[in-house]
């Protein structure tokens, strides 16, 4: 009955008009930015956090998740029209999607990555329904300690899961954290790293840094590999899989369902890392693997599905203990706090109207964007054909405006201009900058967390490990830490890092 009474709590809360209207404005956005190469769900939530000032927390959060979850339906298409993926978790859909279409398949092979995105969408918005409030009533019984632990181990599984050599995904977790502690010292004070600067006595706005480094860094990259766009079909006829194609796509979609739901709620995992592993499996279960890469209809199905429940799944982590699992949770978070809003424990039953209205409104979110992808493919077509130095002006002027708007400061802007250049440099390295924002996020808590353990435990840092809870978390982060560590693991890593060279 309790669970009945939060659905009706969050269907109240989703189903009024204010909040539907934000609910189809994310989706759309979500969708236009998937479908356009260069874009993506990190630098548009991060451009678009000033605009959220001025509206109710509960329709900001809802707007933010339609473009987030909207995005991993939108980048499917230009992953199979065009073998462009216009988002990262799209990726893995290249591979078969673009060959079907190649076959004359391209409209099967749409209808077929939105019929598994509902799917899998629906499901996980029912996982985190249910298992996120008996995860907060757990995490009540955290302390300092505990919380310290949790965080630890988060960036430790984010160090894991990034791309490239260990040593470079350590040093953007550690500039994170030093970014982290720019500002005045809550205890004693005192300045820490402002070089003199008052602009910098409250510490670098979360805003600031992502959308210099994931907004403006990504206009870099995308310049200088922009190139002409071949669409692979004219128009496409035929939508309607066969029997035989439901047949072949029902398994691998509540395959990749199971496997992204669980895959986004780790730290560090989400829609991306979901997407690769639920093909990896359906590669190895599937009775003709050797059509893998080639058209496999089960290729589609599998990726579209997991990525879309990892990404809905990794609301849990930041719902429920305050740690984002990816960067998008990152920017979640911070527009939380923007709003005044602590994400923790006590959020369900502190906003149980904004947790439940979010939920209800992900189920409203699915079957908009059903109706959306299918019968407007024709639009999203059209709109690939936009060229991208009409698009990059626009965001520039957006991203300038919006970090203006934060303090009426041209320091910011020029602020939000080094992380720019910082964020490019970056990826000219090959360093993953999603480290780094999470140890920018966690850095403040992680340090404000051990600082009263220490008060509490009256400096006895030994606290850390005589506690149940925090040893068995600190522990699980030493053996990932130690596995990360192994010749063959890390072989693999620079293996796959030169592959993606």
């Amino acid at each position: 009955m309790e669970f009945l009474d939060h659905l009706q709590l969050g269907i109240e809360t989703a189903f009024s008009l204010s909040n539907l209207f934000y609910c189809l404005v994310g989706v759309v956005l979500g969708t236009l930015i998937g479908v356009l190469p260069g874009l993506g769900p990190v630098p548009t939530i991060a451009m678009l956090l000033p605009l959220t000032f001025g509206l109710p927390p509960v329709s900001a959060l809802i707007m933010l998740s339609g473009i987030y979850y909207g995005a991993q339906y939108g980048g499917s298409t230009t992953s199979i029209l065009l073998n462009l993926p216009g988002e990262s978790a799209s990726v893995v859909t290249v591979l078969d999607g673009y060959q079907m279409a190649r076959r004359g398949r391209a409209g099967v092979a749409l209808a077929t990555a939105a019929i598994g995105s509902f799917v899998a969408g629906t499901v996980a918005t029912l996982v985190l329904a249910m298992f996120a409030p008996p995860l907060a009533r757990v995490a009540l019984n955290f302390g300092p300690a505990e919380y310290f632990s949790l965080m630890v181990l988060g960036l430790i599984a984010s160090v894991i899961l990034a791309h490239g050599p260990l040593v470079r995904a350590l040093a953007m977790i550690v500039l994170g954290l030093l970014l982290g502690l720019i500002g005045t010292d809550v205890t004693s004070g005192t300045l820490r790293y402002t070089f003199g600067r008052a602009e910098m006595a409250d510490g670098i706005n979360f805003v600031i840094v992502a959308m210099g480094m994931f907004g403006l860094g990504e206009i870099m990259r995308n310049l200088e590999s922009s190139g002409a766009r071949g669409m692979v079909v004219e128009k496409i006829t035929r939508l309607m899989p066969t029997r035989e194609d439901f047949r072949r796509m029902a398994a691998p979609i509540l395959r990749g369902t199971v496997l992204g739901s669980a895959l986004g709620i780790l730290p560090g995992g989400g829609a991306m890392l979901s997407s690769f592993a639920s093909y990896s499996l359906e590669k190895k279960l599937s009775k003709h693997p050797d059509e893998f890469g080639r058209g496999a209809i089960e290729g589609v199905a599998a990726p579209e599905s997991a990525n879309n429940a990892g990404a809905q799944t990794s609301y849990i982590p930041m719902l429920t203990l305050g740690i984002p699992s990816n960067p998008v949770m990152a920017l979640m978070i911070g527009a939380l706090i923007i709003q005044g809003i602590q994400p923790g424990p006590g959020m369900i039953t502190e906003q149980a109207p904004l947790f439940w209205g979010i939920v209800v409104s992900m189920w409203i979110g699915n079957l908009l964007l059903l109706v959306l992808n299918l019968p407007m493919v024709g639009l999203w077509v059209r709109l690939l054909t936009i060229p991208y130095y009409m698009l990059f002006p626009v965001v520039l002027v957006i991203s300038a405006i919006g970090v203006y708007s934060l303090n009426n400061s041209a320091f910011d802007v020029y602020l939000m201009a080094a992380f720019c250049v910082l964020g490019y440099v970056f990826s000219r390295l090959r360093c993953e900058p999603a480290p780094l924002l999470l140890g920018f996020v966690l850095g403040p808590m992680m340090e404000e967390y051990l600082r009263r353990t220490m008060l509490l435990s009256r400096g006895d840092p030994l606290v850390l490990i005589t506690r149940p809870i925090s040893a068995a978390l600190l522990a699980v982060a030493t053996l990932g830490l130690l596995m990360v560590l192994l010749p063959a693991f890390r072989r693999k890593r620079e293996q796959i890092f030169v592959e993606d060279d």
